[in-house]
């Protein structure tokens, strides 16, 4: 699956940069968002959802409401099957926008997810 990471971290103990990590260790080609970064653990970043090239399966969120909120046109536009909203991430307008588009949101974190064997779409 192509997994976007939004927040994603060079910091080894968030849980954004262990999610690309993993992610990367499942087989998921995985494509890290953050202003900030030009690249992480050897990946090229994008600094911006807007940036992302498409099409991607799943779109997994580290920030919180209050940046999500301003990428709703993005993702809609991007149109991922689903959204995984982790833990912090929660976002209950942006969830009914992409319910409206009929894209899966998932309220999990995706370390759980990934842990478990219930990273699918």
């Amino acid at each position: 699956m192509i997994v976007v990471v939004v927040g994603a971290s060079d910091k080894p103990h968030r849980y954004s940069f262990q999610a690309v990590q993993l992610l990367r260790e499942k087989g998921h080609r995985v494509l890290p968002v953050h202003p900030k970064l030009t690249g992480l653990l050897g990946l090229p970043a994008y600094a911006a959802l807007g940036d992302v090239p498409g099409p991607v399966d799943v779109v997994t969120l580290y920030v919180g409401p209050e940046r999500s909120s301003l990428m709703e046109k993005d993702l809609l536009a991007l149109s991922p099957k689903m959204v995984i909203m982790n833990p912090g991430a929660e976002n209950e307008d942006l969830e009914r926008a992409l319910g409206r588009a009929r894209i899966v949101v998932r309220r999990a974190c995706t370390l759980v997810l990934l842990r478990t064997g219930a990273f699918s779409v």
